[in-house]
């Protein structure tokens, strides 16, 4: 993370400053003329944020609404963040002051809007993104240092995850996936363990090596792991990630539109697995956490898995192949399998599963489901409060129908009608423990950008599962 952040006791005269506050009367600054003053309550009458040049610097502010819910109230001050940011870049403003005039639960999130407004990847473009913000100086002393700390590396873990959404399978294969976790993982102080094919035949995982079969690359199983000795849970979080790091849909070939094109995409689940236990191990937060990531592409090559083909599962469950595109399901039953192992308390998976769900919530919300009604409104309750939100569905046993087979234990497939449900309803089997199942689909990837959602990887869900995680008992 480029930006810095520090506390100041006094404002400095040449520099630029935004205010965040919840009503006109906390707008008190010395150096605002009566007009200045003026103008500004008149534009917040209808706006939400409000610019003054006072050459070569800039004032903000930025109006939390009273009468919200206070979720909302903290989300409109990640966008007022996000807002500042473009008006700093725009005029190359390098150095900003922060003053909170709000309450004290809106600073962080104002700061967190704007450093996840930072973001650019440029890797691949000739002429790099000039503009960086160096520093943010905050006057507020109820911020803490381990607050700020916790931010820079939240947003650090984000972007991380929102560069691996966005690198091409040109250079993103499952191979090169298990070396940037590895990197990831000498950083913030996490073990990977990470199975080969060879290893992966001799566990039999038939789900992960099937999608691989129409592959030139190997796959991998990728075991990421933080255990602190204070770790307050005394049985594992399990994360499981999809990591199709692309997805042609195989024999069942995806058309190209706003579908194949930005299937690079499809181990955002994957990434965000990485992101969280980057997060979590760097912070040091005293939680047992177990990340599980089976990661290949999906490809229709010669030898490439087909409508009709049975597959073993890990678990010894026959599954009948009605469509190669649905292989995201096929390698996390794997996972999710596999997780017995670890006697867990919980198993979340996140995946960029199915398309339905994209009709279910759009590019606002994750699609929740799962067997455990308490920690799916704990989970629930922490997307309202990242605003990284989730909608859930029920899994009624009338899901699992479809998914009978005549001449298997499943088909992997079911009916086109409430797909996503029915996709999680084919995880459900493989599972004897508390479990979610979270569909990201809709909101990992990006046609153009909103607020500090940039347009391409978002790295949505990264933020619920770290401050679910921070919150677990």
């Amino acid at each position: 993370m480029h930006t810095q952040i520090s506390k100041i006791t006094d404002l400095t005269d040449n520099t630029s400053l935004a205010t965040l506050f919840t009503n006109s009367e906390q707008l008190t600054l010395a150096s605002l003329s009566s007009n200045e003053s003026g103008y500004i309550k008149k534009k917040l009458e209808n706006d939400d944020i409000c610019t003054l040049n006072k050459y070569p610097n800039i004032l903000f502010f930025g109006k939390i609404e009273d009468g919200k819910e206070e979720h909302l109230q903290i989300e409109a001050a990640r966008v007022a963040g996000a807002k500042l940011f473009d008006v700093l870049k725009a005029d190359k403003i390098k150095t900003i002051q922060i003053k909170n005039l709000s309450d004290s639960n809106f600073l962080p999130a104002f700061i967190e809007g704007l450093l996840l407004a930072c973001y650019t990847f440029d890797k691949y473009k000739k002429e790099k993104e000039e503009y960086l913000l160096d520093e943010i100086k905050v006057l507020d002393g109820e911020i803490s240092d381990n607050k700020i700390k916790e931010l820079l590396t939240l947003t650090e873990a984000v972007f991380y995850a929102r560069n691996l959404v966005n690198e091409p399978l040109s250079y993103l294969t499952a191979t090169q996936f298990s070396t940037e976790i590895e990197r990831m993982a000498k950083e913030a102080g996490f073990s990977l363990e990470v199975f080969n094919k060879q290893k992966i035949e001799t566990l039999k995982m038939g789900g992960l090596l099937a999608v691989n079969k129409g592959s030139i690359d190997p796959p991998t199983f990728n075991i990421l792991e933080w255990k602190p000795q204070n770790a307050t849970n005394k049985k594992p979080v399990v994360l499981v990630g999809k990591g199709v790091v692309f997805d042609t849909g195989g024999l069942s070939l995806k058309p190209t539109a706003k579908s194949m094109d930005f299937m690079k995409s499809d181990m955002a689940g994957a990434a965000v697995v990485a992101a969280t236990l980057y997060a979590v191990a760097k912070n040091n937060l005293p939680v047992h956490v177990v990340g599980l990531i089976p990661a290949t592409d999906n490809r229709p090559d010669g030898n490439a898995y087909a409508p009709g083909d049975i597959i073993t599962m890990f678990d010894g469950t026959t599954v009948e192949i009605m469509n190669t595109d649905a292989e995201g399901r096929m390698i996390l039953a794997d996972a999710l399998s596999y997780a017995k192992k670890y006697s867990p308390e919980l198993v979340i998976d996140i995946a960029t599963l199915t398309g339905s769900a994209v009709s279910i919530a759009s590019s606002h919300a994750i699609v929740g489901m799962g067997n455990s009604e308490k920690y799916i409104e704990k989970i629930k309750l922490t997307g309202d409060e990242t605003f990284e939100r989730i909608i859930e569905v029920p899994l009624w046993e009338e899901f699992a129908k479809p998914l009978k087979s005549k001449i298997a234990d499943l088909n992997n497939l079911g009916s086109r009608e409430g797909q996503t449900t029915i996709a999680g309803k084919f995880l459900e089997h493989f599972t004897n423990y508390n479990w979610i199942h979270l569909d990201a689909a809709g909101v990992s990837f990006l046609f153009e950008k909103d607020n500090y959602r940039p347009e391409g990887g978002t790295g949505f869900g990264t933020r619920l599962l770290y401050n679910f995680l921070k919150k677990i008992d």
